[in-house]
This record gives C-alpha cells, sequence and structure tokens, in this order.
C-alpha cells in the first residue's frame, strides 16, 4: 500500500495526461450543435452599420444563413468573398459581429464588401453563446420557422456549401416550415453534425 501511495502522482499524472491529448484530438466540427431542430434564441442587439437595434423577430420569414463572424478572425477573411458570391445568387444572409469593435466591422464591411441582410453586433458574446459558439467562423442554417437544421464550425466554401448546406437549403425552401419539421431524419440532416 506504501508503494502504491508513491505511484499515484504518477498515475493521476498519466491520466490527466490521457485527457489532455483526446481533449486536442477532438474536432468541433464534428460536435453536434445542442440547438439542432430547436429555435433560434431571442436576441436585441444593434445593427453593425444602422445601430438601429434588432431582434430575433427581425429575422426574415425564410431559410437564411446565420454567420458568425469577426474583423480579428483569420478564417473569416478567407470565407467572406464566398458569403458575397452566395448573397449575389440570392441566399439570405444574417450575420452575428462576435465581439467585435462597431467602428472595424463597419470599415470592413466597407472594404470587403456586405453579403449581410443585417448584421448584429454581439460585443458581450451573449447570443454566440446561447447558440453554441465556439469561435468565427461558425454558420447555421435556419428554416424559414426560425428554427436551426444545421450548423457548420469554420470556413463556408464551395465543397462546404455543395456538399453539406445547399442540398438542405434547396429542400428548405421548396417545402413550408410545417411540411418539413417532421422530416429530419434523413441523410441530408446527418450531414450537419
Amino acid at each position: 500500500m506504501a508503494r502504491l501511495k508513491l505511484f499515484l502522482p504518477l498515475i493521476i499524472f498519466v491520466a490527466l495526461a490521457l485527457l489532455f491529448w483526446r481533449g486536442l484530438s477532438l474536432n468541433p466540427q464534428d460536435m453536434p450543435s445542442a440547438l439542432l431542430n430547436k429555435p433560434v434564441p431571442e436576441f436585441a442587439l444593434l445593427d453593425v452599420e444602422t445601430n438601429r437595434e434588432l431582434k430575433k423577430s427581425d429575422l426574415p420569414s425564410q431559410p437564411l444563413l446565420l454567420n458568425v463572424w469577426a474583423t480579428w478572425c483569420v478564417s473569416c477573411r478567407v470565407e467572406h468573398p464566398y458569403l458575397n458570391k452566395l448573397a449575389e445568387e440570392g441566399v439570405p444572409i444574417v450575420g452575428i459581429n462576435l465581439k467585435d469593435d462597431n467602428e472595424a466591422a463597419q470599415k470592413w464591411l466597407e472594404k470587403f464588401h456586405n453579403p449581410y441582410l443585417f448584421s448584429v453586433s454581439d460585443v458581450e458574446g451573449r447570443l454566440a453563446l446561447d447558440l453554441g459558439v465556439f469561435g468565427a467562423p461558425e454558420t447555421f442554417l435556419v428554416d424559414a420557422g426560425g428554427t436551426i437544421r444545421c450548423k457548420h464550425v469554420g470556413v463556408v466554401d464551395d465543397r462546404i456549401w455543395q456538399t453539406k448546406l445547399q442540398p438542405l437549403y434547396e429542400r428548405l425552401q421548396k417545402q413550408s416550415w410545417d411540411e418539413f419539421s417532421g422530416e429530419l431524419s434523413d441523410s441530408l440532416l446527418s450531414r450537419c453534425h
């Protein structure tokens, strides 16, 4: 028993090292959203460009992308031209500017163009926290009824759009919110975990 006490710190260290190593090997893109098939959380935040208060009720009643972005986010700069392309093609996108300086966000949208119907300033990160956001960029596909149907962690590019988001987006466009709500156990939804 006395010898076991000598090795106890080593055993604890090895156990913690294994847990730490396992944690590093997790891919945030593989983590399902706790809000999948649940409504977008209520919010009341200021618009980045107009400083007008916007609420969840201001979201359009149509399928849309809810995109978390920030000027400090390097990956957001990579993603932004593709969001502009999607917006030009008619995909509605609402932005959530995460923990950012509003003036910097305004300059960003001027310089790199604005793909958003509107973008709210989530300075304290409360909406992002309610959404279960790990960081930026993250994108949620929301149906016409305001329910989150898919979450993507990382950059949305052509591959992600065509294989993960677009098939479900197109299906959401074709069906009403009531019709779609009961049909979520197919292969399209399985891509959104």
